[in-house]
């Protein structure tokens, strides 16, 4: 009965359900009870945490591109979902700079064409759009930003989350009214997210699995930058208890945009995760490399504020930084010395989270 049984039995879309956060959530869902769907542009590494865990047969599982209106249009009358959580992007910084024009298109005109498809289905009752604690115009100052500061970006990904936040606020004003019959609609940010199964190139906990697993250094780009890090699944409860919320359309407004981000003491330097990761993988080396960051622009300082997320959906992280650099640093160690083994450590991960939450007092594992 976790979130009030919502999920149980509802048709739910996840878009980028083959990446590492959606993937994670495509398994909770597919756990609560959930009619699973997906619609993501093929599996974005190799290995993979959708892959890895064997979702494909927990879900129906469609391939396209959020970019292509129509076969998004086609798989959305097909599927029939009720509920959407958005999470096709192309979500590396880096990448961005490679790539802007994908970037924008992605993760700005995607968003548009999935709120655009939206508001012609009626059947669709809510919508969460998970955008990035990037959004925001990061000025690096050591408060954390609210969801009323100034968005933007100095990078193509950071300006892509922003537009796609924009997109949202005018469709939000201009369609979807809250007492009409179309979906209720809310974004989220969130900050570094961490946890087992995720391979992607340049970010750091992927890195340093793949060469330390191969007996190799880490060389890192900027060890004193700051991140608030968390495990994938908190977020991702924040997102189902939005999404549970916006179903009823109890104590939140369509339109609404909320924070889902660690505690301010897990906002810790890239050289203080490796070194509590360390302590669970003993074989762990790195080592700076000053030209490595110099291509590129990356923030050193971005933290949020989650106080609206308390105030509204009483949701607050459940994972100390130690808890959470063990829930990921274990996934991975178990992973390299028994990959068959990856689906029953994801479902193990779910229940021991959940049932710290539980135990924790947190309303929505009640």
């Amino acid at each position: 009965m976790m979130f009030a049984g919502i999920y149980r039995g509802r048709r739910v879309l996840v878009t980028g359900h083959t990446g590492f956060k959606g993937s994670w959530l495509s398994a909770w869902l597919a756990e609560l009870g959930a009619t699973v769907g997906g619609y993501s542009n093929g599996v974005p590494t190799s290995p993979s945490h959708f892959d890895a865990a064997a979702l494909r047969d927990r879900l129906t599982h469609y391939d396209g591109d959020v970019r292509d209106r129509a076969r998004l249009a086609a798989m959305l009358d097909e599927f029939a979902p009720e509920m959407v959580f958005h999470l096709a992007a192309q979500a590396l910084v880096r990448q961005s700079y490679a790539d802007p024009v994908t970037t924008f298109e992605t993760n700005a005109i995607g968003t548009l064409n999935l709120l655009e498809c939206a508001r012609t289905r009626p059947g669709i009752r809510t919508v969460v759009l998970i955008t990035s604690d990037k959004a925001y115009r990061n000025v690096e100052w050591t408060w954390g930003y609210r969801e009323t500061d100034a968005l933007g970006g100095d990078d193509p990904y950071s300006g892509s989350k922003a537009c796609a936040e924009l997109i949202a606020h005018s469709y939000v004003k201009s369609f979807f009214s809250p007492e009409g019959s179309l979906a209720a609609v809310a974004t989220t940010r969130a900050g570094n997210v961490i946890g087992g199964g995720d391979w992607a190139a340049d970010r750091i906990v992927p890195d340093c699995v793949r060469a330390w697993s191969a007996g190799q250094v880490v060389r890192l780009r900027h060890p004193h930058a700051t991140r608030p890090w968390q495990h994938v699944l908190e977020p991702l409860s924040g997102y189902l208890t939005l999404g549970a919320r916006l179903w009823t359309r109890t104590g939140i407004a369509s339109g609404s945009a909320y924070n889902f981000g660690p505690d301010a003491t897990v906002n810790q330097p890239v050289e203080a995760l490796l070194a509590a990761m360390a302590r669970l993988w003993p074989e762990a080396r790195w080592e700076q490399d000053p030209e490595a960051g110099a291509a590129v622009k990356e923030a050193t300082l971005l933290k949020l504020c989650c106080d609206l997320a308390l105030a509204d959906l009483q949701w607050r992280p459940v994972l100390s930084f130690d808890e959470c650099v063990r829930f990921t640093t274990e996934w991975y160690r178990d992973y390299y010395a028994d990959p068959a083994g990856a689906r029953a450590r994801t479902l193990a991960q779910l229940d021991h989270y959940t049932a710290l939450a539980a135990a924790r007092g947190l309303p929505w594992a009640q």
